[in-house]
């Protein structure tokens, strides 16, 4: 039997405060165990909580950002249990009036635009974190990310397949990036994701049974997992058996899911309002100081590129999926450089030493003015295509000025057309077959001919003076 699949996503997404959500501990990744903690957070009795104002102010964003109506009076409500992570035995969360609903997010999929839907963001804080100990046989506890402020990202059942999804989040992440309301470093955890994914007959209306996968930090594991249980699903259905409502594990390092719990429902956290923290009323004032804040969005910013620029969709697809590389694409241009010539270097020969080196687009260790500076070099002749990229890597060892590497390096290009004249009537002598060849019509000959001028020069002739000085002595010959 054929089946469709059906994938929704909850995406806790980390929010860039100061301090926490319930308190003043620093939010910030690293530092000792249970060194950023206090009472409030590591769940003391008979202290209170208080909310910080920015985490609302950074929900609210988020939720413009994503085509959001947003909840004029909200509260906060109680998600009951039992977990060493959670010191207090439940988490503050929001359950019915959440901050954001009812949005929207476009994403493009082999040219074709989807509208994937925004059910819900809401405020929340995160839990602590275990850290297992195999040898001693022990589990751990810091406490450091309690209270850490979380938004939770959840969509309509409306992606159909596991690169729909990974669109979907790399959409996602650079709303969130450009928005600057979280880091998206999901090294850190800063960025984590939970895939609900079921089937169905194809042509059937209702839903398939879900299963929701947890432990996901990248979106190559996200899609790994994916396409996992889209198989695992099948083979049980195909088997005739049923899929139960659970939750499943995702190992990356073997490729594998396994179950953990049966999948709770909401009735099964035993919400009520939290009794502690007053409803949270939202004004139209407040609601449009915070939209004037929000900067030119990913999608905004694609259009520009294409419409001003004249550059292709996909570049400009790639080029603001990340908005450092974007702002570092728009740096250079403004330095006066050419926008596909900037493109070509940032989604090819830049992106392929990030790659390499494991690096971020925001790790790139030279600025623009000296990618500039490269270009510029290549266009007056300067420096061949083949010597900047060995310049290029060498910024990444070493960020200084284009022009000191090739004087260091001794790439300089020759230009000069004496000398080069000279190295072409050298290299016809020793050549006089390939001249004969050339005499004949045998076009390749004129590609050896050059090949062997370049080996002379050691690869620093300007391949266009010598096609045309060349060409200009064999057809004197």
């Amino acid at each position: 039997m054929k089946y469709e699949t059906v994938i929704g996503l909850e995406v806790h997404a980390e929010l860039k405060t100061n301090t926490k959500i319930y308190c003043g501990c620093k939010n910030e990744f690293g530092g000792e165990p249970n060194t950023h903690t206090c009472p409030i957070c590591s769940g003391m009795p008979g202290t209170l909580p208080v909310l910080n104002k920015r985490v609302v102010d950074y929900a609210i964003k988020a939720g413009l950002a994503m085509n959001c109506s947003i909840t004029k009076y909200g509260k906060q409500d109680r998600k009951n249990y039992f977990y060493p992570d959670l010191p207090k035995a439940y988490q503050i969360s929001q359950f019915d009036l959440p901050l954001c609903q009812h949005g929207y997010i476009d994403i493009l999929v082999d040219g074709v635009t989807r509208r994937i839907g925004i059910t819900r963001i809401h405020i929340e804080e995160d839990a602590g974190k275990l850290v297992h100990d195999d040898y001693g046989n022990t589990s751990m506890a810091d406490y450091n990310r309690c209270g850490v402020p979380l938004i939770e990202i959840v969509t309509e059942p409306d992606l159909r397949s596991p690169e729909e999804a990974r669109v979907f989040l790399e959409t996602l992440k650079s709303i969130l990036e450009y928005t600057e309301v979280s880091d998206c470093k999901m090294q850190e955890g800063s960025l984590r994701c939970d895939v609900n994914l079921s089937l169905r007959p194809e042509g059937q209306k209702e839903y398939g049974t879900r299963c929701e996968m947890k432990n996901i930090n990248s979106f190559r594991a996200a899609v790994r997992s994916m396409e996992y249980e889209q198989k695992r699903q099948a083979e049980v259905l195909n088997d005739g058996g049923v899929i139960d409502q659970e939750t499943r594990r995702w190992d990356d390092v073997k490729g594998i899911s396994t179950v953990m719990r049966t999948k709770e429902d909401a009735q099964d956290y035993r919400y009520f309002p939290e009794p502690d923290l007053l409803p949270i009323i939202i004004s139209d004032e407040w609601i449009e100081e915070i939209r004037q804040t929000i900067p030119e969005l990913p999608d905004q910013r694609r259009s520009r590129y294409v419409d001003s620029y004249g550059l292709p969709e996909y570049d400009a697809f790639i080029l603001t999926s990340s908005k450092k590389t974007a702002d570092f694409f728009d740096e250079t241009v403004n330095l006066g450089a050419a926008p596909k010539t900037v493109s070509n270097w940032l989604m090819g020969d830049i992106a392929k030493l990030l790659n390499d080196r494991e690096l971020e687009a925001g790790d790139i260790p030279f600025s623009p003015a000296h990618l500039k500076a490269l270009i510029a070099l290549i266009e007056k002749g300067a420096i061949s295509n083949s010597a900047a990229k060995k310049v290029l890597a060498e910024m990444f060892t070493k960020p200084e000025e284009p022009e000191k590497i090739i004087e260091r390096l001794g790439l300089s290009q020759v230009s000069d057309e004496g000398v080069i004249l000279q190295m072409i009537q050298d290299v016809l002598l020793q050549n006089a077959q390939s001249v004969a060849d050339y005499k004949a019509g045998k076009d390749k000959a004129m590609g050896y001919l050059v090949g062997q001028v370049m080996r002379v020069s050691r690869g620093k002739a300007n391949p266009q003076i010598i096609n045309k000085l060349l060409k200009e002595a064999l057809d004197k010959a």
